[in-house]
């Protein structure tokens, strides 16, 4: 490319790609302004959609079939200056740090949403990239567990890398590595055993060889976390500001060793997590949120889920507490408990908090959805305060919150960035909202990026396709500004649930549409 047309991509009022003109979108909407979203949506390419993005979140050298190509390589020299190779892994969210926590987190869900719902993504032709999407993952925990006990679990800094609005190929912010060792614990790498637990099951057919070196890291791992106990942001202080950990680590314990004992079925974990299921608040806490940070309602859903064939009566009854505590979580979500529900926007959106609150609708689609097919498989009924509820109800639910993400919402926008005809245009990302490295290869340094792009009115140049951001307030509005990081920034960690769930809608639509496939189901999901 000449130097005039590579200046004419670097500039920032160029015409944005693959976006409507504004003034027509203008003209539009004032010709329709109630205009409405139709009620069914193609789940088949939310799905598609939403695994492009963890190809657009990916740090280090990128493949030769890289399919977002506004991307290039970054992070080529991550762990350099401690000796070891951290090149890899993602980027959680609109910022250049490697997060370590969210990231193995993001990989539990992906696998989780792989083992419910294998079928399914294989079907609509997606298995191959959801695997690509969890190695690329596992790849880089792999090379961060250096040791034993020892785990590298962030490169670069919140406070410098927030300082510079820079894509990811020009960063010249702090790369300096983070580990947790014997001297300097944290617990809460048993997050990272999960992970690890996780995708050895998804990986055991297919490649069996590094199934079991997975499982290796995750059994290490969880031996590591349990035996050096402490906050791993008290020894990780830059993670602090960003993702403190303020439930403890407890609960990564016990999600750790249900993981892990569902990719060994060896009963030394499950009775882990039976006999500190009351201690470490397994059994105990009932919770209205499922996140990052707060995992018991995973946690008890996993316990939930395990069979009771083969298990002693104290096994049983602690399962069974397990449970009443899961399905306490669903029923707060359907609004069916006596007292604690799950707040609900005017709309009818989950509510938890004002930042970035999809991923907790997200998060609880995943949980709903594979309980929900738990229930059905097991010819079993949830029991909820108000009265039992089947599964069917549970996947109308999920699919009425799916639906409201996907456009049908007051506000008539689809917060799954790329899906439909409008969504989130300036969503809070460097790289996306700066000139492609690969049509611009002029260095954008750390100020510039904020003079030039950050502060520019027009939609960002590079569609972040299958980024769930934070989405709307408590009243279903929402501000579309890359200023408004808390509803248009989005996370890795906000669109994995969302795989296996697009493809079980997926599977339903077109078992509707074309078949008798599911029919018991098929009308409660039809109609809202």
């Amino acid at each position: 490319m000449g130097k005039k047309n590579m200046q004419s991509q670097c500039h920032p009022f160029a015409q944005p790609k693959h976006f409507l003109p504004r003034f027509l979108l203008v003209f539009v909407f004032s010709l329709f302004p109630t205009l409405s979203f139709p009620q069914t949506f193609d789940y088949g390419d939310a799905l598609h959609k939403s695994l492009l993005y963890f190809e657009a979140q990916r740090s280090g050298r990128l493949p030769y079939n890289q399919r977002v190509t506004w991307r290039h390589h970054s992070g080529l020299t991550d762990g350099l200056e401690q000796g070891v190779d951290l090149v890899g892994g993602y980027y959680d969210a609109g910022d250049n740090v490697k997060f370590g926590l969210p990231m193995a987190y993001t990989i539990t869900l992906l696998s989780w949403g792989v083992l419910e719902f294998e079928d399914q993504i294989a079907a609509a032709g997606e298995l191959q990239h959801a695997l690509q999407a969890i190695k690329w993952g596992t790849d880089y925990l792999i090379k961060a567990h250096t040791h034993p006990h020892v785990l590298w679990a962030q490169v670069g800094d919140g406070e410098t890398d927030h300082l510079c609005w820079q894509r990811p190929e020009d960063m010249t912010t702090s790369r300096r590595a983070y580990k947790l060792d014997e001297e300097n614990p944290g617990t809460e790498v048993a997050e990272t055993a999960a992970a690890m637990a996780a995708a050895s099951i998804v990986f055991r057919r297919t490649n069996p060889h590094y199934s079991h070196l997975l499982l290796e890291h995750a059994q290490q791992l969880f031996e590591f976390g349990e035996k050096y106990r402490g906050k791993y942001d008290e020894s990780i202080e830059a993670a602090k500001g960003y993702y403190p950990s303020v439930s403890g680590y407890l609960d990564e314990l016990l999600w750790a060793a249900l993981w892990v004992y569902k990719a060994t079925h060896n009963a030394t974990y499950l009775n882990y997590a039976t006999q500190n299921g009351e201690a470490y608040g397994g059994t105990t806490w009932a919770i209205t949120e499922f996140s990052w940070d707060v995992k018991y309602a995973g946690l008890q859903l996993l316990a939930a889920m395990l069979p009771m064939q083969g298990r002693n009566e104290e096994q049983k009854q602690i399962l069974q507490e397990y449970r009443s505590k899961a399905e306490c979580y669903i029923c707060a979500c359907l609004n069916k408990n006596n007292s604690t529900n799950v707040k609900r926007t005017p709309g009818g959106l989950l509510y938890t908090r004002r930042w970035n609150n999809m991923q907790y609708v997200s998060n609880a689609a995943l949980l709903l959805t594979a309980y929900s097919s738990h229930l059905h498989s097991t010819n079993q009924m949830l029991n909820c305060h108000t009265g039992s509820v089947g599964p069917n109800e549970i996947l109308s639910f999920v699919k009425s919150q799916v639906d409201y993400i996907l456009g049908s919402n007051p506000m008539g926008v689809s917060y799954l960035v790329g899906y439909g005809p409008s969504y989130p245009q300036r969503v809070h990302h460097r790289g996306a909202s700066t000139a492609s490295y690969r049509d611009c290869k002029i260095f954008l340094g750390c100020m510039q990026g904020y003079h030039t792009w950050f502060v520019r009115h027009a939609p960002n140049p590079n569609v972040l396709v299958g980024a769930l951001v934070g989405g709307p307030d408590l009243n279903d509005e929402f501000r579309d500004g890359r200023d408004n990081f808390a509803q248009t920034e989005a996370c890795t960690y906000n669109t994995a649930p969302l795989v296996g769930v697009f493809a079980r809608l997926h599977e339903l639509e077109k078992g509707r549409s074309s078949s008798t496939d599911s029919p018991s189901l098929l009308p409660l999901v039809s109609f809202m």
